[in-house]
This record gives structure tokens, sequence and C-alpha cells, in this order.
């Protein structure tokens, strides 16, 4: 007759020793401990207004993301994701500054009705491109497609012709350029150098509250994971493979019967609409957009995001992004006058320390410890 098990009262560690392997050695793991860092960590440690501002750092993240699909995997480089970053908020600054400049609001002005730097800029009516903006779906749609539109253009153009590498980096700076000095220069329709500002409802809800600052951040950061999965996906599928080869060797891809040009484009695109996505969520976080998130060195500042990160990671992206924004606002509170220096340092030093960023210092260090350690308790 066989003696029953006699229980010892603990529990068994493998089970969470299986979880936390796959939490901390898979893809899948490495993005659920991200939404917990995000929507979990940072809401219960952080304050209102320290919360706010890491909601403004995940909006970049979204830049990040993109520029690791077209970067990392695409081995399309853009200089101007400033530019689809801008587009995105501004079509959201547009419906948000027709709902603050309805006819009660501004009673005061020369032609009420329409926004106060038309009015100072002695326009009488508000222009017809400007009237679907009244609509918050035209608005959201307005987000997605005209950035991708625009990138399709230009990278139709572009990689149709077989331009790339360094000529392609140049041309979108370009574009970046352009843009800010056509905003700036069309300050009756645009606001100027000022931008769209004094945003403080969306549907009547006040977007300048601590409940509605909490709220966005939420609604970033779930939007921020459900785009890392999304990416993952296409990375994971036929289209991401084809991607990476096309990054190592084009030719051979084209010579299969492919058509490079236009896989260049899809990623271009893809990073185009992640980047407005969060040019939309900024301008809702901070209440403002202007030119000065459009031109070419914040569009560099965008690229640093994602070198820092890890080109090829799309979790170390969102930690790369989230990292600059950190140094960027303690060096410019703490060192005024310095603070640029130590940017640059900051920058440089990862680089040169960490070729492919701190996801690179994850996979080389820390997820071999990890294995090594989980290894060891297995054997004993």
């Amino acid at each position: 007759m066989n003696e029953p098990a006699i229980s010892t009262g603990r529990p068994s560690r493998k089970p969470s020793a299986a979880v936390w392997r796959w939490l901390t050695t898979s893809g899948h793991g490495s993005t659920v401990i991200l939404a917990i860092v995000i929507l979990v960590i940072f809401p219960l440690t952080l304050d209102v207004f320290r919360l706010a501002l890491m909601g403004k750092y995940l909006t970049y993240a979204f830049v990040a993301i993109g520029l690791v699909m077209a970067w990392g995997y695409g081995g399309v480089l853009s200089l101007g994701q400033g530019v689809f970053f801008g587009l995105g908020g501004y079509c959201m600054a547009m419906f948000l500054k027709l709902e603050a400049s309805d006819p009660i609001s501004t009673k005061i002005q020369s032609t009420p009705g329409i926004p106060d730097f038309m009015d100072w800029n002695q326009l009488t009516a508000l222009p017809f491109w400007w009237k679907p903006f009244h609509s918050l779906p035209f608005s959201i749609l307005a987000i997605l497609v005209v950035p991708t539109a625009l990138a399709f253009v230009v990278g139709f153009a572009m990689f149709k012709r077989r331009v790339g590498g360094v000529y392609f980096a140049i041309i979108t700076q370009a574009v970046a350029l352009i843009l800010s000095v056509l905003i700036i220069g069309q300050q009756g329709y645009t606001g100027g150098v000022n931008g769209i500002t004094d945003l403080r409802t969306m549907l009547g809800w006040d977007i300048r509250t601590d409940g509605a600052k909490l709220a966005l951040y939420f609604l970033s950061g779930v939007l921020l994971i459900g785009s890392i999965v999304v990416c993952r996906f296409i990375q994971r599928s036929k289209l991401g493979t084809l991607l990476l080869a096309m990054r190592d060797k084009e030719d051979r891809v084209r010579f299969s019967g492919y058509d490079v040009a236009m896989f260049k484009v899809f990623a271009f695109c893809l990073a185009a609409m992640l980047a407005a996505i969060g040019g939309a969520m900024f301008t809702l976080q901070v209440g403002f957009m202007s030119p000065s998130f459009v031109g070419i060195v914040p569009s560099i500042e965008m690229v640093i995001y994602a070198a820092v990160g890890g080109r090829m990671s799309l979790v170390g992206a969102v930690y790369g992004a989230i990292l600059v924004n950190l140094g960027k606002t303690y060096f410019s509170e703490s060192f005024p006058n310095l603070w640029l220096f130590l940017m640059s340092a900051l920058f440089i030093g990862v680089v040169m320390a960490f070729p492919n960023g701190l996801a690179g210092l994850y996979e080389s260090h820390v997820k071999g410890w990890i294995a090594r350690r989980f290894s060891a308790r297995s054997a004993s």
C-alpha cells in the first residue's frame, strides 16, 4: 500500500521561476514588463505633475518605435519624423482650437467664431480647409491619413527612383525645414511661430484638470502598448522577414521578384502614422502645438531616442525615449547653462559604450545572466 505524499507546506518555485524566465527572456515578456511599468508602477509612484511629464515622454516613444520599424528593420533612416509628429499634433490642435473658438467665447473679437490668431491677422472668415475639423471623427481620420499620405508621396517618389541611404535622410531633413518655414510663414492660418495654443477642452471635457491628465496618460500608455503589439506582429510575419532581408541584401530581394520600393514605402508610412499618433496625444496632454516640434532639430532628437534604446528593439526604443527626456529634464533643471553639453555627452557616451543601445546591453549582459541563474537553480 502506497503511503500518501507528505506536504511540506512550501509552494513549488518552478512555476514562478518559469514565469519570471518567460518575462525576462521572451519578446512578449518584455512587453508585459513595460506595460506593468507604464500602467502600474509609474502611476503609483509619481505625482500628477511628474506623471503628466512622463505622459509627454510616452508620446515621443511612438516616434521611436516607428523608427525601429523603418530604420532598424527596413533600413530607411528618416531625419524628418518631426514632420509627421507635428502634422498629427496640428490636426488634433485644429479640432481643439475650433471648439475653444465658439462665438460666445470669442465675442470680443472683431470676427467672433474664428481662432484668435486668425482675428489678430485680420482674417474675417474661417478657411474652408479648417471647417471639417469641427468634427472629431474627421480629425482622428486626418491624424492617421494626412501624415501617412505625405509619407507615401515622398517615399514613392524617392524609392521608385532608388534614392536611399544618406540621400533619403537629407531629403527628409529638407522636408522638415520646408514644412516648419511654411507653418511659420502662414501665421494667419497656422498660428505662426507661436503655434496653436490655449487648448482647453475636448467635447466639453476640460483637459487641463488632474483627472484629465491621468486619463490621457493611461490612454497614451494603452495606445503605445497596442502599437508595440502590432509592430511585433509585423516583425514576426513574412513581411517582417522581408524587411530584414531588404535591409541587409536589397539586391537579392529585388532579384527574387519583390518590389523593394513598396516595402520601403510601407515601412516609412508606418513610421509616419505612429509618429502622428504620438503628436496628437502630445497636443492633448500639453495643450498646444508649435512648429518647434516639426523642424530638423526635434527630428534628429527623435532618432536619438531609437539609437539610445536600440534601433532593433521596440521596447528598448520606449526606454530610450524615456531616458533621454528624463536626462533632458533633469539637466535643464539642474544645470540650465550646461544641459545641452551634458545631453550631448550622455548620447555620445551611450552610443560609444553600447553601440546597440540599451537593448544591446540587456541582450549581451542581463539576459545571459538571468538564463544562467535559472539554469543553476533548475539543476539544484
